[in-house]
């Protein structure tokens, strides 16, 4: 049994399962560095997922350059908040864009995971001895961006309704959804940037591309 956190009550593969619960559909599908690519991969690896890596701060500008690239496609952008706080500037250009097709969804779990769980500025201010943390919201700052659909996820209950939105609704949208600290598997997609590029590519446009 987990113990949550008061506010980080969801798990966040089970929230990405149930993103990517249909596997043979044409989502595009590009996931921040780290815990979001071993997230999408634990789903089920595709070609349409391009997993970043250690592309840090890239995501967001990824899934709006193809977004636009492919306004007849569906664009699903999965990342952390650590990730999301590195490119903020990148929700003000999806705000001046507004690519109807484009999801954008941030698993806060107010952790920089990959380097040893210190807290980001998303979780709640502390004035203490150890201050970490400045209570940053990032849906708010999505909102304030321009990005009118901007929500946040804490409640297990509220996922389908995430996920309906994450699939259909008109873009762009951004959630954030908070979820519990958690010690999980790596489930590795390959290592090899080429290979995800060029699978990415054949499986979007043909062998011609």
């Amino acid at each position: 049994m987990k113990k949550a956190i008061p506010g980080l009550l969801l798990e966040r593969r089970a929230v990405v399962r149930q993103l990517l619960k249909d596997p043979d559909d044409d989502l595009l599908v590009i996931a921040g560095l780290g815990s979001s690519c071993w997230d999408i991969t634990a789903a089920g690896d595709r070609p349409l997922n391009m997993p970043l890596w250690g592309g840090m701060g890239a995501p967001v500008a990824m899934g709006l350059g193809l977004a636009l690239a492919q306004p007849g496609k569906r664009v699903l952008v999965i990342t952390g908040d650590g990730d999301m706080l590195m490119s903020l500037g990148s929700l003000a250009t999806v705000a001046a864009q507004q690519p109807e097709n484009l999801a954008i969804v941030v698993l806060d779990n107010e952790k920089y995971g990959e380097t040893g769980n210190q807290a980001t500025h998303t979780s709640p201010r502390d004035n203490g001895p150890t201050a970490s943390g400045a209570g940053a919201d990032l849906g708010a700052i999505a909102k304030a961006c321009g990005i009118a659909d901007s929500a946040t996820v804490r409640e297990p209950g509220a996922v389908a309704q995430l996920v309906g939105d994450a699939r259909t609704a008109q873009g762009p949208i951004f959630r954030v959804v908070k979820v519990m600290v958690e010690k999980l598997e790596l489930v590795m997609p390959p290592q090899d940037g080429a290979l995800l590029k060029d699978r990415f590519r054949r499986a979007l446009l043909g062998p011609a591309g």
